[in-house]
């Protein structure tokens, strides 16, 4: 079997696919408050598109697979969508990115169907905060979601914590004693300049330092831990607790470089790097092998070391631009 190597000897063998741009929420950190014109469907991947992309990434080696979005539970074929990417042959792990709020509906179906691990975005546990940060939503709706898909036994939950200052950055310990009785995966996520004026992110980055700081102040003894399928995350577990926390730092320390993954936009752009617009069409590839391993390989050829050392090496760079997609756009 072939294996997918970037210049920096990377293995890849981990794609996220997003199945729609469309979301039900308009969160700060991913979507502007006018919100976003979405694509029409024709411009969106076909099931049996998203199932033959997949198919020939397994032949290239990976063996990992997140669906994301926009909102992916809003795709009326979710379900079946899980169901056929878990039986190509080669793939091994199937999980989705979703806001929960369809979660209590669907988690089942989703477990029936083959899906392995979920990650919750719950960027706090306040009702009226919630509302602001996703400008709308509603909290009990995603805690219901958490309740059942709990009772279903998914080898992970994992629940997704961006941090902005002033809105959720007083709820740090909250999460973490959280974990003391639920056995999930609770993960601080900083907040990245995508979508947003530098202005604005430089006034609400919380750097994640101040993790371990809260932990110190509150007594609390944690050690590291290694979890399967942790992607970017460090680990932590609290001593007594049930589950655990993590640390995704793509903005203050080495996000970058172990990056196992490549992001497939729900119009069929394949995307080495989550910061830079370089992106290559690879929809039209799809039912050509060839072709489609070759688009691949371009685009990892050209992926940076890392976000700032692609600043360095702009001569490699397709696009020298940041990503004109908002996050809702690239799935995460």
């Amino acid at each position: 079997m072939e294996k997918l190597y970037d210049q920096y000897d990377r293995l890849h063998d981990y794609v996220r696919i997003s199945i729609t741009d469309r979301c039900n929420l308009r969160c700060v950190y991913c979507m502007p408050k006018e919100g976003l014109p979405f694509f029409p469907t024709d411009r969106v991947l076909s099931q049996d598109e998203i199932v033959q992309l997949i198919t020939n990434f397994a032949r290239l080696g990976v063996h990992k697979v997140r669906i994301t979005g926009g909102e992916p539970l809003l795709r009326t074929d979710v379900v079946d969508v899980v169901r056929r990417v878990k039986a190509v042959d080669g793939i091994e792990d199937v999980s989705i990115t979703t806001n929960g709020l369809f979660l209590a509906k669907k988690a089942a179906a989703l477990k029936d169907a083959g899906l392995d691990r979920l990650n919750i975005s719950l960027d706090t546990f306040k009702p009226d905060v919630y509302k602001k940060i996703t400008r709308g939503g509603n909290i009990n709706q995603v805690l219901d979601g958490i309740a059942t898909a709990a009772k279903l036994h998914f080898k992970k939950i994992k629940l997704n914590i961006v941090l902005i200052r002033g809105q959720n950055d007083d709820e740090v310990l909250d999460f973490i004693r959280y974990t003391k009785d639920n056995d999930v995966n609770v993960r601080f996520i900083e907040f990245m300049p995508i979508g947003n004026s530098l202005e604005d992110w430089k006034e609400e980055y919380v750097a994640l330092d101040s993790v371990f700081d809260l932990c110190q102040q509150a007594g609390l003894k944690y050690h590291p831990i290694d979890l399967a399928g942790n992607g970017p995350s460090d680990n932590y577990q609290v001593e007594g607790y049930t589950g655990s926390f993590g640390l995704i730092h793509p903005i203050s320390s080495k996000f970058c470089e172990n990056c196992n993954r490549l992001r497939i936009t729900a119009d069929g752009y394949i995307k080495a790097c989550l910061y830079w617009n370089e992106e290559i069409n690879v929809r039209k590839l799809i039912y050509d092998f060839d072709a489609f391993k070759a688009g691949v390989k371009r685009a990892l050829d050209n992926k940076p070391l890392n976000h700032e050392m692609a600043m360095k090496t702009t001569d490699r760079i397709i696009d020298k631009a940041p990503t004109w997609r908002h996050m809702s756009q690239i799935g995460g």
